[in-house]
């Protein structure tokens, strides 16, 4: 047992969000569509950082034609 709690085992995917995007800013290279920022972190990873919660914007994204 490490002594977390298990929030902070949860990390939230955001590759696998369809809210996520690369941005053409070298300096702030990750966005968030549903938040409406960039950052050079991971967006879930500043949202965790801000507001002391898992983010709640997260949606999968749909693969569209894709084999699982």
């Amino acid at each position: 047992m490490t002594g977390k709690s298990k929030t902070f085992d949860t990390r939230i995917n955001c590759y696998a969000c369809k809210h996520f995007y690369v941005t053409w800013d070298a300096q702030l290279p990750r966005g968030c569509r549903a938040f409406g920022f960039k950052s050079a972190a991971l967006p879930s990873v500043v949202v965790k950082q801000s507001s002391g919660t898992p983010c709640m914007k997260f949606a999968k994204k749909e693969n569209k034609g894709r084999n699982e």
